[in-house]
């Protein structure tokens, strides 16, 4: 049998370091599949994502592409469109993501970064998963250190994520962030040396 690139998925609250993380993986030459970035790409202009919102939300659509501001506004006034618009994008986001799979199929590892991930039950495709965590008063100084952010904005963010100790509950691995990069680069690389020996049959 042939074998297939080990999953490992990647997650974790906002501010807790996770693209950090991620990048450290790819720097490692690890490839990492960016679900966030994929949904920009299908948002961008002649992004696949373009033409079903065009029918759903034609307001919200120009000629740069989706626009995410005017998106949101939609979403406020009519909050059922929300999962008409999931249903519409999902399928989209699925097969940029096998067409990385594709393209990596040799890969002893990959790694798919995901920030609602346990939200959207991804784990049910993946081999394990990786949740990056510090303390609440360290992801609480990064986030309101960043352009624009305030208490109320990541309050709310906050309150539509899993908390953090139930992610930490269901991860394979909990990577701790909060003493700096240097130790969370060698837990990297510990774990895909141990990852890239562990690849299952396809």
């Amino acid at each position: 049998m042939s074998q297939r690139p080990y999953r490992l998925g990647l997650t974790g609250s906002i501010g807790m370091g996770k693209s950090t993380t991620a990048a450290l993986f790819a720097a490692a030459g690890v490839p990492v599949w960016d679900a966030d970035a994929a949904v920009d790409a299908l948002y961008a202009k002649d992004g696949a994502g373009v033409a079903a919102l065009a029918e759903l939300v034609p307001g919200a659509v120009g000629d740069n592409g989706v626009d995410r501001a005017a998106l949101r506004r939609e979403i406020q006034k009519n909050p059922p469109l929300l999962a008409q618009i999931e249903a519409a994008i999902h399928p989209l986001v699925a097969t940029h993501r096998a067409a990385f799979l594709e393209r990596h199929a040799r890969a002893p590892l990959v790694l798919f970064d995901i920030p609602l991930l346990f939200e959207t039950n991804a784990q049910t495709w993946l081999d394990a998963v990786l949740v990056v965590s510090t303390t609440p008063e360290i992801q609480r100084a990064r986030v309101l250190a960043r352009k624009g952010m305030s208490d109320d904005f990541l309050n709310n963010i906050l309150a539509r994520q899993m908390p953090d100790a139930e992610k930490r509950a269901r991860a394979d691995w909990v990577f701790d962030t909060g003493n700096g990069v240097t130790p969370v680069r060698k837990a990297v690389l510990a774990l895909i040396a141990r990852l890239q020996e562990a690849a299952p049959h396809a």
